[in-house]
């Protein structure tokens, strides 16, 4: 039954941002993107509990809510400062070391901090990290794992 609800919810929304004609606006990437973010975080949240369907389901919905807003203030430069921003903090700063980007043209603004760093088996380093994004006087907060690649970026973990 959880299984079958996840797929469906999944599934709806594939369709909703696969459906469209023209490239998705950038408050449908937040959507997008927030509902990816928030059905990884409910099933952390939820592993071990019963109701772990449940808590996925619901992660998608408010992380879809949270990132349509986000997505509909946020520009294409804010998001590739963002990036930017995150991929130096990974690579070149101590844990717990603050880094900071702002756009002129948008006002937006936001910071990335490296938490925990570890190394996997194989090797590979990661990095817990958090990162604060301001949007028209509001402040959304995230966290997250990312692991350097081979061609030396960071990919953020699901």
């Amino acid at each position: 039954m959880r299984k079958n609800l996840i797929a469906g919810v999944l599934v709806s929304a594939a369709l909703i941002v696969g459906g469209c004609t023209t490239a998705p606006t950038k408050q449908e990437q937040g959507a997008a993107a927030g509902a990816v973010l928030g059905g990884v975080l409910g099933g952390a949240l939820g592993d071990g509990h019963a109701d772990r369907g449940w808590a996925i389901a619901l992660g998608i919905i408010f992380g879809a809510i949270v990132g349509d807003q986000i997505g509909a203030q946020l520009d294409e430069r804010d998001r590739l400062l963002a990036a930017q921003n995150l991929q130096y903090s990974l690579e070149s700063t101590k844990d717990g070391a603050v880094t900071t980007w702002q756009n002129p043209n948008s006002g937006n603004n936001g910071s990335a901090t490296p938490t925990a760093t570890v190394v996997k088996t194989d090797g590979t380093p990661c990095r817990e990290f958090t990162t604060e994004i301001q949007v028209g006087g509001e402040t959304q907060q995230g966290y997250g794992t990312a692991c350097r690649q081979a061609d030396g970026s960071w990919k953020i973990q699901g």
